[in-house]
């Protein structure tokens, strides 16, 4: 079984699709629009350039997305994609970009799960929680007074 999230953008998902594509790398295999697609007579003209299916492939991962159709509201509620990453580096570029033009709900930072986690909904709309493990790969302890070992503060909440 897989799994995969499928994004739908208000006219967007173009220059989301791009944008993700220059952060996170990978490669865009479709951007199909309508105007290219069997639903061409179906949409108005102004919509033909607007995109019915987008794959960005990721590390053997696909992400999904499309433009609503027309006279149908897009929304990003209720969801977030987690993008887990073993590098600090590349999860502090990662968390920036995605923030730019955005909005920050919890900053990038240390907690008891990983050394670094943070969320921020990007200048689509759509949420992101970015997770870096732990440097040398270990796992939250599964006892509360374990915690004091590693003498994490909680994390601080974005507003």
């Amino acid at each position: 079984m897989r799994i995969s999230c499928h994004l739908t953008f208000d006219g967007q998902c173009e220059n989301a699709f791009r944008a993700y594509q220059s952060i996170l790398g990978g490669e865009l295999t479709t951007l199909l629009t309508f105007g290219d697609s069997a639903l061409a007579a179906q949409v108005p003209e102004s919509w033909a350039t607007k995109i019915l299916h987008a794959t960005l492939s990721l590390e053997g991962q696909e992400l999904l997305g499309s433009d609503a159709f027309p006279n149908e509201a897009a929304g990003h509620q209720g969801f977030a994609i987690t993008l887990s990453l073993s590098d600090p580096l590349r999860a502090q570029n990662a968390f920036a970009q995605l923030a730019d033009q955005g909005h920050i709900k919890m900053p990038l930072q240390p907690t008891f799960w990983a050394a670094l986690f943070g969320v921020v909904i990007d200048r689509f709309g759509v949420t992101w929680e970015i997770n870096c493990g732990q440097p040398d790969g270990h796992l939250p302890r599964a006892h509360e007074s374990d915690r004091d070992a590693d003498a994490v503060s909680p994390p601080t909440l974005g507003t």
